[in-house]
């Protein structure tokens, strides 16, 4: 076998962004061809309800480019509340086979349904007595007429100029595999919070567990009080580094806030002789922007990017509870 560099690289009569569109497209087409194709046949309905009662798992199987289509739907039915196991089909003669228990079911992914992993395979999942779900392409192959359920996925051929490599059919089969496993959460009412306890970690994690408190308890909580004077409040925003400060009325409630812009301003139409004069109420801009605590860390990121501002005041059932920052959101990998 030449290593790639043994090949002359020549200028290619081809025009690029044309046959990339029309792979595109021919992979479209065969993603319609493939809705119809489910709607067409009670077998996909039937499947979803036969795995909504599975007290087993789903053991997802298949050789070459449609193992990894089956190490993918794993993934995603794990991901969204449906247990999984991926079984290489050539690995499954060879002593795999020993991880399928009575009560699971067999998804197995063929393009072709008639390769010799899955003609070997096929026997011995039958006489385990699983059920059998075969996604092919081909309706009238040997797995096809094996199994329970066919989970048709048609293409009329692959996007590879020669017909050769799996492009269509690969598109396909994934595709069909994540409309299954859709059907599956939605069927089970799956919310993004049960997804957020599936995926604690990274940034997708963040954006479905990460509440506003979980992070302004980290911040200082800059306040004054409505009659604090100009050096007060230019203490407390410069001591607690938040670029702001809470300005809070007699009774502890909230009367507005004081940025570093409200004090550029201010400074730029006031008299250096008005300045030991002024109070918090002077500067104060009313009806700051403001989040609930217990909202998710995401929302803060919309109203502040809405907004144009980088800090929202935070409050806990009304009252100020403290700050959260553009920083915070940053240091998360939120942003």
């Amino acid at each position: 076998m030449h290593p790639i560099s043994d090949f002359p690289v020549l200028p290619a009569p081809v025009d690029v962004p044309a046959l990339a569109r029309q792979v595109l497209l021919e992979e479209a087409d065969a993603l319609r061809d493939v809705a119809q194709a489910v709607a067409a046949t009670p077998d996909f309905a039937r499947c979803v309800a036969a795995l909504l009662g599975l007290r087993g798992r789903v053991v997802a199987t298949g050789v070459g480019k449609s193992a990894h289509i089956a190490s993918k739907l794993v993934a995603t039915l794990n991901s969204t509340g449906t247990p999984a196991l991926f079984m290489h089909a050539a690995d499954a003669i060879h002593g795999d086979l020993g991880m399928i228990q009575a009560e699971d079911f067999v998804i197995a992914i063929s393009k072709s349904g008639d390769t010799p992993e899955i003609k070997v395979l096929v026997p011995l999942l039958r006489r385990k007595g699983v059920p059998l779900a075969a996604l092919v392409s081909n309706a009238d192959s040997y797995l096809a007429r094996q199994a329970e359920y066919v989970l048709h996925a048609p293409i009329r051929r692959e996007a590879c100029p020669h017909d050769l490599a799996p492009t269509t059919s690969t598109t396909a089969a994934m595709a069909l595999g994540d409309a299954l496993a859709v059907c599956l959460l939605e069927c089970r009412q799956f919310s993004a919070q049960d997804f957020a306890r599936l995926h604690p970690g990274g940034t997708l994690g963040k954006k479905l567990y990460l509440t506003v408190g979980d992070l302004s308890r980290q911040n200082q909580r800059p306040q004054v009080g409505l009659a604090a004077p100009l050096r007060e409040v230019l203490f407390e925003i410069s001591g607690k580094r938040l670029g702001a400060t809470a300005v809070l009325g007699a009774e502890g409630q909230l009367a507005g806030i004081i940025t570093d812009g409200d004090l550029r301003r201010m400074l730029g139409r006031c008299q250096l002789t008005e300045l030991d004069s002024l109070t918090a109420s002077d500067i104060l801009t009313p009806k700051p922007a403001t989040i609930g605590q217990e909202e998710f860390a995401v929302e803060a990121l919309r109203l502040m990017q809405q907004r144009n501002i980088t800090q929202l005041i935070v409050l806990e059932n009304g009252q100020f509870a403290g700050f959260i920052h553009l920083h915070d959101l940053l240091r998360e990998g939120l942003v």
